[in-house]
């Protein structure tokens, strides 16, 4: 694809198990921690899975302005997330909007809100169960059953009358835009794990063609609750023998990788064409070259074990970008550590690379911070620019002993210094459907 306008990165917002913000992140990839713990925000003991991600403890307070500190009781759990992504995203990037600045300035420091805009990637949002069962107990019949007569008379009136908009995937790109007042455009996206990559990738395609120039877009996702912890179990993609040792139990790509592991987390990335990033003299991190998507056909909850959709996606992505699978230095994985799931990914990978994967570097960061849905791609996204950024490779974790057809060349045990000016990043939906894959360049005059 032939664009009008050069599109760049200005800004990182990763909001994950391992760190709030672009300094905490990076630090833990380098040092390799690992964010895998037994679940304590919520009673595990009578599911079958009992380990997480789980975010650090933060005050919402400290990440939006003091005049909208009431809207918090209308936010669930992935909008909050969303919301410390944004603003450490907008922080990194010096970008004056509404939430970092007083409004009169915004336009002093040369932002016009009307260009600005919202891409996020967001999941189906638990409910309070606590708070939607004692309702649901007002509604039991003399039977003993629930009564769906008694719910809507009696029942809904125990909620709050804004309660349902704590639970709707908009609110999250909602309440971003109104703390930054970002007027353009503004979109969700809710297609699984594949959703941040989609939403960074039309934030591209949007910021290149002129229609607007600031996209503060990625993913969020809490999936440590009970709701989000059963459907993967009954899928069979969640390690469920991990108590003994929950740092080793999410194994990308490795023999004995036996499932993921669920977290919480996401990530909001800014994205500028590069005329308005110099004009207010923006640190740039990277160039976004190219993006592909691709559907699976095959099933809608099983990959295509010959990974076509895979390559499809990164073919198109290499393509858009005007590159070859030689000109690709890292490649960052999606690497969720199911069985089948990895294995398609091979595939899909080598077929596009063939026997030149060998010579690229690897990464793959699941295994220290599990699995986040909707916002596992935008930190998959945030590792490969400062890969990128850098030029190193931070350790990939749990890959050993590798399966005997993988062939990505993951660093480890220490970070691996090396000179990266192209790498790919795949995202794909767990549940079968959407891929996404981008190309992040080194920015060049």
């Amino acid at each position: 694809m032939s664009t009008e306008r050069r599109v760049v990165i200005t800004g990182l917002g990763p909001t994950s198990a391992l760190g709030i913000g672009v300094g905490r992140f990076w630090d833990a990839l380098m040092e390799r921690r690992n964010a895998v713990r037994p679940i304590d925000i919520f009673d595990a003991s009578t599911i079958p899975a009992h380990i997480a991600a789980q975010l650090p403890e933060f005050k919402l307070a400290d990440f939006i302005p003091k005049t909208y500190r009431k809207s918090v009781k209308l936010m669930s759990r992935d909008i909050m997330i969303a919301v410390v992504a944004s603003y450490e995203a907008a922080k990194d990037a010096a970008l004056p909007t509404r939430c970092l600045v007083d409004r009169s300035e915004v336009g002093a420091n040369g932002i016009d809100p009307t260009r600005l805009g919202v891409n996020i990637g967001a999941g189906l949002i638990c409910p309070d169960l606590t708070e939607l069962g004692a309702a649901f107990v007002t509604t039991v019949g003399d039977d003993g059953r629930f009564d769906l007569a008694k719910w809507g008379s009696e029942g809904m009136s125990n909620l709050t009358p804004l309660w349902l908009l704590k639970f709707l995937p908009n609110m999250l790109a909602c309440h971003v835009t109104i703390i930054h007042d970002t007027q353009a455009m503004s979109n969700t996206i809710t297609c699984g794990e594949a959703s941040s990559h989609l939403a960074i990738g039309e934030a591209f395609r949007n910021i290149a063609r002129g229609a607007m120039d600031v996209c503060i877009c990625g993913g969020a996702e809490s999936k440590v609750n009970p709701m989000n912890v059963a459907r993967p179990t009954l899928m069979g993609r969640l390690v469920l023998d991990g108590d003994a040792d929950p740092p080793g139990a999410c194994r990308p790509f490795a023999a004995n990788r036996r499932g993921t592991v669920v977290a919480e987390g996401g990530g909001l990335v800014v994205l500028e064409s590069l005329d308005h990033a110099r004009d207010r003299g923006a640190r740039i991190y990277a160039e976004v070259a190219g993006f592909g998507a691709s559907s699976n056909t095959h099933s809608w909850d099983r990959p295509d074990p010959r990974g076509v959709p895979i390559a499809l996606a990164v073919g198109n992505a290499l393509a858009d970008a005007s590159i070859t699978s030689a000109d690709v230095d890292l490649v960052t994985t999606a690497g969720y550590a199911t069985e089948e799931h990895d294995a398609s990914e091979m595939r899909g990978w080598k077929r596009v690379f063939g026997d030149g994967l060998s010579d690229v570097s690897a990464l793959a960061i699941k295994g220290g911070l599990g699995n986040s849905g909707a916002g596992s791609g935008a930190l998959d996204v945030c590792a490969t620019v400062l890969a990128l950024h850098y030029n190193t490779v931070p350790p990939s974790l749990n890959t050993e002993p590798p399966d005997p057809e993988c062939e990505f060349q993951f660093a480890g045990p220490d970070p691996k210094d090396r000179r990266i000016d192209a790498a790919v990043t795949l995202g794909y939906a767990l549940g079968g459907g959407q891929h996404a894959a981008l190309v992040i360049k080194k920015y060049a005059e």
